[in-house]
């Protein structure tokens, strides 16, 4: 094997162009200590926003809180993978004990509560969310906060909507009509959530290119142009 098959098969094996700087194309598939960490600070911020300012709403209590303006920033922030064990994280805690819930409530009792829906739904939301802003991000340059937040509603009403009212059938013993109309009461604050998402998570992606780009492996056109105009020179 001469020198240039094997610096050929060394940049295969390792993903990596010959200046040994990552392709902006390439998605990393292994969590490294910065995902683990980012996996921590979303769950803890999906926990703090369920003890802010819940309102109790409707004849079951279930509250408004701030946890899916969270649970959608962490979708939109993290991606699929990392959204779900984030917010997922946060399920398991919540449901082992700690009382991290809207109202400090916690364990397993929760899911024989009216709010078990909504508790269900959040980590397949952030997963939904987190997989469609790839998307996003790969496709589209123009009318990115745009299309953001209609992934962002679509992840909410299609799966946090859909089995909170399901919840409320089960535990709250309401029939379908009498659930669909208490969780209408929710539709306004999510609205106004989702926005406030949408602009915090391309905030966050502008000022952090990397934070999902990488891993989605979205080309980063100015990087790629700059290595080049490099390697020319």
């Amino acid at each position: 094997m001469t020198h240039t098959d094997k610096a050929v098969t060394n940049q295969a094996v390792s993903g990596t162009n010959p200046g040994h700087e990552p392709d902006a194309t390439t998605a990393r598939n292994r969590w490294n200590a910065t995902d683990l960490g980012l996996i921590a600070v979303f769950a803890a911020l999906v926990a703090g926003s369920a003890l802010i300012a819940a309102i109790p709403v409707g004849g079951l209590g279930v509250p408004i809180t701030l946890q899916t303006l969270a649970v959608m920033l962490t979708g939109m922030a993290l991606g699929p993978g990392r959204a779900f064990a984030a917010v997922g994280l946060y399920t398991l805690l919540g449901l082992a004990g700690l009382p991290i819930f809207s109202g400090g409530r916690s364990g397993l009792g929760i899911l024989a509560g009216p709010s078990a829906g909504y508790i269900i739904a959040f980590p397949l939301a952030a997963l939904a969310v987190g997989w469609l802003t790839t998307i996003v991000l790969r496709r589209t340059v123009k009318y990115r906060g745009l299309f953001l937040f209609a992934a962002a509603m679509a992840s909410s009403i299609v799966l946090v909507h859909s089995l909170g009212v399901l919840g409320m059938m089960v535990n709250g013993k309401l029939d379908l009509s009498k659930a669909f109309l208490l969780d209408l009461a929710y539709y306004p604050g999510d609205i106004i959530k989702n926005v406030l998402a949408v602009t915090i998570a391309l905030a966050l992606h502008k000022a952090f290119p990397d934070l999902l780009i990488r891993r989605a492996g979205v080309r980063n056109n100015g990087a790629v142009s700059a290595r080049k105009g490099k390697a020319g020179n």
